[in-house]
């Protein structure tokens, strides 16, 4: 009898960890898998095309709501939570959800997934979404092409389209962008404008081969608190100084957390020394090996003359959904002008509507939600309502290239400011020297 399974996920990590450990096994049986965080996932089907031969119809993605019907009506063995950013509290809801309902409940070892590159990987990680990977990520490409390295950035999942056209994906231009959601471009237009090349998908096996032919250096960009799917040779961990505490309450980011060789303690400017503290005191007592580094983050806004002026501003989307900030860049870069921030709840229609409701914590500030065309639109909408001129823009995403609104959209800059960065330099450069394969 095959072990018959649900992996719980949220289109990304369920996708890997069935391609590196359930695709080819006769052993077990993959019935399901459920969805979450994510808008319009659910009601796909993994193509066979992806789930190969043993899976001719491909795999059903239902909404994780079901499970506990799921795990009965399907006879489920097991379950194997695979998605990232969850409280530890959250995770025991769930597997008390699924052990009360007849199957067990399972955490896979991270090593487990990793695929080994041929070429030296710098991975960077978070304890929560939000912390500052993607500015890291961007200062280590902006040190490695300065040292005559070429790099490829290969990004965490998010393949919220077609999954069959979307197996591997490389994008390092503007035109590349063309179907991406706003919550892609987020993360792949700073890379882009560094002169960089994002690799992503579903299919890591065949995106690492890829990337491996453009590059000297690969680097791992993590999304929200996963752990790598490709094996580091140097594990960076970023640590929020606005969020003690959490890197030991949220899973997987508490897994970086322990097993980082470096772990840069972020946005110490916007903080307290107390907060530091915290999390350096966890640091050393789960993880000593670990170098420790301080950063801030630096918010800038090159607009002049907007104090008093009404604003609408608008944060990177999953930093405050699922990463439970309740605001971002956007909202300190309106501080330092004086802009008057409206309260973006009061304008609000449609799925963007039902976002803020659905996350209380967000008081004034939009997220940048853009899953689908109409949400796009339903977030033109909101801004269009709001009684402002302008619109400061806190998102990665240059939105101006995807709505077209009656207000001016002012882009906000923020980059990661390393404390100790010539050490950080030589952690960097030592360890890719060291790689010899």
């Amino acid at each position: 009898m095959k072990k018959r399974i649900i992996i719980i996920g949220a289109a990304g990590r369920d996708f890997h960890n069935f391609n590196t450990l359930y695709k080819n096994n006769p052993r077990v049986r993959v019935v399901v898998f459920t969805a979450a965080q994510i808008p319009g996932i659910a009601n796909k089907i993994y193509p066979p095309s992806l789930a190969g031969k043993q899976y001719k119809k491909g795999i059903p993605i239902i909404s994780e709501e079901k499970l506990a019907e799921l795990i009965k009506e399907k006879n489920i063995d097991e379950c194997v939570l695979s998605y990232s950013d969850l409280s530890f509290s959250e995770i025991m809801f769930k597997a008390s959800i699924v052990n009360s309902a007849g199957a067990d409940f399972k955490l896979l070892n991270p090593y487990n997934t990793m695929l080994k590159s041929k070429k030296p990987v710098i991975a960077v990680t978070a304890v929560r979404t939000g912390s500052g990977k993607s500015p890291l990520t961007r200062w280590i490409m902006r040190l490695l092409i300065s040292r005559g390295k070429k790099t490829a950035v290969i990004r965490h999942p998010m393949p919220y389209g077609d999954l069959k056209k979307q197996a591997v994906q490389r994008f390092a231009s503007y035109e590349d962008l063309k179907e991406a959601t706003v919550e892609e471009r987020e993360e792949y237009e700073p890379i882009i404008r560094l002169g960089g090349v994002v690799f992503t998908g579903v299919d890591y096996e065949k995106i690492l081969k890829k990337a491996e032919k453009e590059a000297d250096v690969i680097i791992w960009d993590g999304g929200n608190n996963d752990t790598p799917f490709i094996r580091p040779d140097l594990w960076i961990v970023v640590a929020d100084a606005l969020r003690p505490g959490h890197e030991v309450s949220y899973y997987p980011g508490v897994l970086n957390f322990m097993l980082a060789d470096v772990i840069i303690i972020n946005k110490q400017s916007k903080s307290t020394v107390g907060n530091v503290r915290i999390i350096k005191e966890n640091a050393i007592k789960i993880n000593p090996k670990a170098v420790i580094l301080d950063a801030a983050m630096e918010v800038s806004i090159k607009e002049k003359g907007l104090r008093g002026k009404k604003a609408i501003v608008i944060e990177d989307g999953p930093t405050l959904t699922h990463g439970g900030m309740s605001y971002g860049a956007g909202a300190i870069a309106a501080e330092k002008t004086g802009a008057i921030v409206l309260n973006a709840r009061k304008y609000a229609v449609g799925s963007i509507k039902k976002t803020i409701e659905k996350y209380p914590h967000l008081k004034k500030v939009l997220p940048a939600m853009g899953y689908s065309k109409n949400q796009l639109k339903d977030l033109k909408k909101t801004i269009e309502k709001a009684p402002c001129s302008i619109v400061i823009n806190g998102s990665p995403a240059d939105l101006s290239k995807l709505i077209k609104i009656n207000k001016r959209i002012i882009n906000v800059n923020y980059e990661i400011m390393i404390k100790e960065e010539g050490k950080m330099k030589k952690i960097i450069m030592k360890k890719i020297e060291e790689v010899k394969r």
